[in-house]
């Protein structure tokens, strides 16, 4: 990186004074900076930004100086707003180190929590909540995380009956090296793994798959800890203003009592309903729902939202746009429009070719009666559609045998980050554990495959090699290879409204094989794009497989074509319009992904 980075640019304390640049704190910070604008209730919370991950990374992996003054200044803020102090024996402060990245990456880098506990600060904490068995979880949890994502431990869970110095032994045995327990040193390690988990493996591959870009960095949010698992009038848990499969619009999610935030997220607890909390604490059930549309209102567009409740208070901690199913896509967009929140125009740049091309996809075909056949396990319908392939336990296996033309299922305990690369290639994804706002639905629904999740544990023991069809619109996981329909785009009333606006903004007009207004000019069925490019000057008009991706209809729209035939109509028009509109704004198809985020 060239010259020098101002030291005010390193770090900003956020204060919902004024909205900071997205592309500099990344989506985490500007969502915690958006929600106390709103008057919402936030713990408070400072940042370390992309610009400061650049310069860390250019310099060979130092935190400068200034990055460290510029920490220190933001724990005082902390300290200062919350009336606690790092590493005091009373009323002591922990935190949350927090990735975030100015374009939404769900699952793929790190976060610590609880960061700042030790022996001492444990007995701060058990004297104050008058809980010692708060103050034990809470200071494993920190220890688990701690180890397994700053000192990159292979340890899964520590043994909860031990005791702290314990647990500290076993993690120096397994990484060879102590553990800290000096609240600041503890800071800067986490600061520094997050900012090199921005050039981890999982972060990386996930970039590339979605076409993001690897200059941009992360950036790192501090924020004073809040606790789901102080007492029972305590919990965590995610919530969506509108459903992110079906796309209906009412409020869905999902809560674990007693909890923090990793366990819902990880998907290794079950959560319940977030509508349980209408019955446990209505007070707190009708809050949350008032701020999910507020923050739907003024952001436009479905949030989705993790919560924490202490001690029978609410705080939000984090929102952003929502991932969905590409069924809720469509549904989301029209709906929108019908509802005057968003234009036509902003409708098809929320629905992407490739959602509609995923919504093509087969499903199980309405002959076939689920419960006539073999059910091997139910779960909870995480992500709609059907897919094929026999279970592969693993994700460098479920790679492999893809990319040998194998069609797989990914089955996993619960999903990780660690699993992204094989979700890429699954036909299908099934976990035993997790619920529908885990990692494995998340990133399921983002990537269009189908998902069942929480099928119970065990309950997919013994399944791997076997050939199965998965039903992620029912929950359930199937003998054998079903058979699937294949769906009709005109025959969805949403999709024909989206086929009805992008034909008028299209630069070029497609249709179906045998719907044609005329022969087309050039035949580019056994063409690559470069072969393509040449043959298409002069002509008006092109069939062939080429045309059916959105390279084929990138090179159309350049060419000046009038009309294309293609197998589905709907994604290329989406394709040609994007491209009209990406040029409109100066951004290309690789960063369409940030539209959105």
């Amino acid at each position: 990186m060239n010259g020098r980075i101002e030291p005010a640019v390193l770090g900003l304390i956020l204060d919902g004074a004024s909205l900071p640049d997205r592309q500099l704190v990344g989506g985490k910070a500007w969502s915690v900076a958006r929600m106390q604008a709103l008057g919402l209730p936030v713990p408070p919370a400072f940042v370390l930004t992309t610009a400061a991950c650049r310069e860390y990374l250019s310099n060979g992996g130092t935190l400068t100086e200034a990055m460290l003054a510029s920490v220190r200044s933001g724990i005082a803020h902390i300290e200062a707003t919350t009336g606690r102090k790092v590493g005091c024996s009373q009323r002591p402060l922990l935190v949350s180190v927090r990735s975030g990245a100015p374009v939404s990456m769900p699952g793929m880098m790190d976060t610590v929590l609880n960061l700042g506990i030790n022996d001492d600060t444990e007995l701060a904490l058990a004297k104050e909540t008058g809980s010692a068995t708060f103050a034990r979880d809470s200071h494993r949890r920190f220890c688990e995380m701690f180890a397994r994502i700053v000192m990159r431990s292979s340890m899964q869970a520590l043994p909860p009956d031990a005791e702290p110095v314990q647990w500290r032994q076993l993690i120096a045995q397994s990484c060879q090296r102590e553990m800290p327990t000096d609240p600041f040193e503890q800071l800067t390690l986490a600061i520094i793994a997050i900012f090199d988990s921005w050039n981890g493996r999982r972060a990386k591959r996930y970039r590339e798959h979605h076409g993001i870009d690897h200059a941009m960095g992360t950036a790192v949010t501090i924020q004073a800890m809040v606790f789901g698992n102080s007492d029972a009038r305590s919990g965590t848990g995610v919530l969506f203003s509108r459903n992110p499969l079906t796309g209906e619009a009412v409020p869905y999610g999902e809560y674990l009592e007693c909890a923090q935030g990793e366990d819902v997220v990880s998907g290794s607890h079950t959560p319940v309903p977030v509508e349980r909390l209408r019955e446990s604490m209505p007070d707190i059930h009708a809050e949350l729902m008032a701020a999910a549309q507020t923050l739907e209102r003024e952001n436009k567009d479905v949030q989705d939202i993790e919560f924490t409740v202490e001690r029978g208070k609410l705080y939000l901690l984090q929102s952003r746009s929502a991932k969905r199913s590409p069924a809720a896509a469509v549904r989301c967009a029209v709906d929108m429009v019908r509802e005057g929140r968003i234009d036509e125009d902003e409708a098809l740049r929320r629905v992407t070719s490739e959602q509609v091309r995923m919504l093509l996809r087969p499903r199980l075909a309405a002959h076939v009666d689920p419960e006539r056949e073999t059910v091997l396990a139910r779960g909870e319908a995480a992500s709609p559609g059907a897919g094929f392939g026999i279970i592969v336990e693993d994700a460098d296996e479920a790679e492999r045998l893809a990319l040998a033309g194998q069609p797989v299922v990914l089955s996993r305990p619960t999903t990780s980050p660690e699993d992204v690369h094989g979700m890429f290639f699954a036909a299908a994804v099934i976990t035993e554990r997790g619920g529908s706002t885990s990692h494995a639905a998340v990133v399921s629904r983002q990537l269009g495959v189908p998902c069942v999740v929480g099928c119970g544990d065990g309950a997919l023991k013994g399944l791997g090699g076997r050939t199965v069809t998965i039903d992620g619109t029912r929950g359930l996981v199937l003998a054998g290879h079903l058979d699937v329909d294949h769906p009709q785009e005109d025959a969805d009333p949403l999709l024909r409204q989206l086929h009805e606006w992008a034909q008028a903004r299209s630069p070029l007009q497609a249709y179906a094989v045998g719907h044609a207004p005329g022969t087309p000019g050039v035949d580019l069925e056994s063409d690559d794009a470069a072969q393509a490019a040449p043959r298409l000057k002069g002509a008006s008009s092109a069939i062939g497989s080429l045309l059916n991706t959105d390279e084929g209809v990138h090179l159309a729209v350049g060419a000046g074509l009038e009309f294309i035939v293609v197998k589905q109509v709907l994604p290329a028009l989406l394709a040609a319009c994007a491209i009209q509109g990406n040029s409109a704004r100066g951004r290309t198809p690789a960063n369409q992904e940030e539209l959105n985020s």
